[in-house]
C-alpha cells in the first residue's frame, strides 16, 4: 500500500508531542505541532534543539539531517490553520475523557474530510473519541510511550467501526517513523502494556501503603530479583505521577471498580505537585539536570 500520508499535525506540546513531532520531521512529513499556550511551545522547541544536537554529537544523525528536519518543522498556537490541510493528525494532550472529546469535534470540523485522527492516549479507547466525530472510521489509537524518541514501540488500536485502511495507513506512519507498530484488531481500555504495567504498579502500591516494604526496597527487588530496568516507582517518577493518575480516574469512571480508584499515595503526591521528574520531587528528588522537559 503507497503511503499517501504527507503531513502530519502533532495537536499538544508536552512531554509526548513534542518527541512525537519529531520523529514526524524526521520521518519526512511535513509536521506542524500546535498548542495554545507559547510558552509550551517555545519550550517544545529549545528541548527538541539540545536532544537533537545530542545526536549530533552521539553521531546518530547528520547536523545536515537535524537542519532539514528542523525545516519541515512548523510551531503553531492555531489550531485551524494546523490542521486544515493535514492528511493525519495525533492528538497528544492531557489524559482527560472531556478534554479530548472537546478536541475531536474541533479536529473533525476542522480537518479535511479524509484526515485521519488518532489520539496516543495511553487508556481511553478510541471509540470514545469518535463518538463525537462524523468520521468514526478514521479515528484510531496510536499510543508511543515515553520518551518517543527512544522508546521502540507503538501501539495502534482499532475500534469497531476502524477501517482496515485507517488502521494499515496508521501502521505504514509508524515504519517510516523508524518505530515498531503492533495492531490491536479489538480495543480495551489500557491496551496491553499499560494494563500489564498498572497491574505491576497497583500491587506495589499495595504493598508500600500496607507496610510491607518500603517503595525504594520494592524497586530494588524489582530491579535485582525481576531484571526490570527501572522499579514501579522509579517508573512513575519518569512517566510522570499526575500521568498515571489521571488514568486510574478514567479507568474508575468507566469500570465504577474501587480497585481502579486511585490509590492515597498518590492522589496525595499530585495534590502537593510532586508529579516525579518532570518537577524535580516524586517518590525520589532529583536534581536539576535529571528534570525532564
Amino acid at each position: 500500500m503507497k503511503n499517501q500520508v504527507q503531513s502530519i499535525c502533532v495537536v499538544g506540546a508536552g512531554q509526548m508531542g513534542h518527541q512525537i513531532a519529531m520523529l514526524s520531521a524526521l520521518a519526512g512529513f511535513e509536521t506542524i505541532i500546535q498548542d495554545v499556550n507559547v510558552n509550551a511551545l517555545q519550550k517544545a522547541e529549545s528541548t527538541l534543539h539540545t536532544i537533537m544536537d545530542k545526536w549530533v554529537t552521539k553521531g546518530k544523525i547528520s547536523s545536515e539531517t537535524k537542519m532539514e528536519s528542523f525545516q519541515r518543522l512548523t510551531f503553531s498556537t492555531n489550531l485551524l490553520h494546523s490542521v486544515q490541510d493535514a492528511d493525519f493528525i495525533i492528538e497528544a494532550i492531557v489524559e482527560k475523557l472531556d478534554a479530548k472529546q472537546e478536541l475531536f469535534r474541533k479536529l473533525d470540523e476542522f480537518a479535511k474530510p479524509e484526515a485521519i485522527l488518532a489520539s496516543n492516549s495511553s487508556t481511553i479507547v478510541n471509540s470514545l473519541l469518535a463518538e463525537v466525530t462524523n468520521r468514526p472510521d478514521k479515528v484510531v489509537n496510536m499510543h508511543f510511550f515515553f520518551p518517543p524518541l527512544v522508546m521502540d514501540c507503538v501501539e495502534v488500536v482499532k475500534s469497531e467501526k476502524t477501517s482496515e485502511l485507517t488502521a494499515q495507513m496508521t501502521m505504514l506512519v509508524c515504519e517510516k517513523m523508524n518505530r515498531t507498530a503492533v495492531l490491536l484488531q479489538k480495543e480495551i481500555s489500557g491496551f496491553i502494556a499499560n494494563r500489564i504495567l498498572g497491574a505491576l504498579q497497583r500491587e506495589a502500591v499495595y504493598l508500600y501503603e500496607n507496610g510491607y516494604a518500603d517503595y525504594k526496597d520494592i524497586d530494588r527487588i524489582c530491579k535485582k530479583a525481576l531484571s526490570h530496568p527501572i522499579g514501579p516507582f522509579e517508573l512513575m517518577d519518569l512517566s510522570g505521577i499526575d500521568v498515571g493518575y489521571f488514568v486510574m480516574q478514567q479507568r474508575f469512571a468507566e469500570t465504577g471498580d474501587p480497585a481502579d480508584r486511585p490509590a492515597e499515595c498518590i492522589e496525595e503526591k499530585v495534590k502537593q505537585g510532586h508529579l516525579g521528574r518532570k518537577t524535580g520531587k516524586g517518590w525520589y528528588e532529583y536534581k536539576k539536570e535529571e528534570v525532564r522537559g
